[in-house]
Formats: C-alpha cells, structure tokens, sequence
C-alpha cells in the first residue's frame, strides 16, 4: 500500500504515518477524494484504493478492504476510514469495518451518497426505472459496463440486462462538456432516455470533512 496524499502530490518527508488519516476507497472515487481534499485544505488525508472493477465481484470487496485495513496498521496508520458505501456486500463490509474499529461513509452506493442519502430515498420510487452513472462510469463506461456484460460481443443482451429501464440518470460531480457527452452516448447505446442531475460530491464531501483530526 502506498502512502500518499489525496491530492496526487507527494507526503512532506519525514511525515508521521501515524500523525495522518488513511482514507482506503474504491478507485471510482480517487478523482473526487482528490478535489475534496485538495479544495478544503485536508493536508493530512492520505488515500490508498482498492481496484474500481471489484464492483463487478462485491463479494470480494469485505476481504479486501479488511486486508487494507490491516496493512495500513500495520504500516503505522492509527486513523483509517473507509471510503465504500454497502456496494452490494449485503451487510459483510459493514461487519468488517466493526471488527477492525473504523467507520465507511454512509449509503449503499456512491450513487445514493453523491445525491445525497436522504435525497436518494425519498427519489427511491421515483427511480426504480433508472440506470445511474457517475463522473467515472460516463468516462470508463465501455471499461466497467459494456465489456464486462458482453454487450460489444452481444449487443442482442441489452434487452435482458436492461429491458427494465426506462432512463440512464447521469449523476454528474462536476459539470463537463465531455462527460455529459459520453453519458448522452452511453444512453443512446442502451436505448434509454436520458437525464442529468448535477449532484456535486454529496455526502462524500461532508464525510471527509467532518473527519477526526480536521480543522473547524
């Protein structure tokens, strides 16, 4: 596991491990931890993720944050949160970060904490026909939707995989000409009306904000 800081660059030399807070996240939100931290002046965050494509195999996902988990401790990190919401685990990632003593950020998925946990509820029935994209699924939508489902060997599965949407919501953190574009195609190649809702970073913001050990 490597240390660095969230913003790309570099740990002072000499930095205390210990002196710093570890955030161990899926690799779909490096980009946005990076902003966050970076535009709120969080110096001592360091971040270290774990492969985005886990999100193909969830069950996977327990064993390997556990595993990070303790390399980081083992590496002299004290202050540790995890950076992935429930992502189809069915509760096993929630009982990791028990036994380990350390905290996630709050929803199922990234979708419903960039929205915004309460706001992702109350649009539950609202949203049962929509397929959901963030920043990082409109840029490696073909990497992390259409490969991995054999759409590009088979495009005759669309209507097995998605024949139960209606509409592609783009979920966008940060306003941008190309993604919303690759989304609106992401859209078209599924045959789904789409739609856009700027959410910025949501609950994500607030998590690492509230962090121990930040000033405020």
């Amino acid at each position: 596991m490597s240390d660095m800081r969230a913003d790309g660059r570099a740990p002072q030399p000499g930095a205390a491990k210990a002196g710093n807070l570890l955030v161990i996240a899926c690799g779909a939100l490096a980009r946005e931890i990076g902003d966050i931290v970076e535009a709120n002046g969080l110096a001592h965050v360091r971040l270290t993720c774990l492969p985005a494509i886990l999100h193909n195999r969830p069950e996977k996902i327990p064993d390997a944050v556990q595993g990070a988990i303790r390399k980081a401790r083992a590496e002299g990190f004290e202050r540790i949160l995890v950076g992935y919401g429930d992502c189809g685990t069915g509760g096993r990632l929630d009982a990791v970060c028990a036994a380990e003593g350390v905290s996630r950020i709050d929803g199922p998925h990234c979708y419903a904490f960039y929205s915004g946990n309460a706001r992702f509820a109350a649009q539950g029935d609202a949203d049962m026909d929509a397929f959901f994209l963030t920043d990082f699924l409109a840029r490696q939508f073909e990497a992390f939707v259409v490969e991995p489902l054999g759409l590009d060997r088979h495009p005759e599965l669309r209507d097995a995989y998605f024949g139960h949407y209606r509409r592609l919501v783009y979920l966008a953190q940060r306003p941008d000409p190309f993604l919303e574009e690759k989304a609106r195609q992401a859209a078209d190649r599924l045959d789904l009306a789409f739609e856009m809702r700027v959410t910025g970073y949501g609950d994500l913001e607030s998590f690492l904000d509230a962090a121990p050990g930040n000033a405020g």
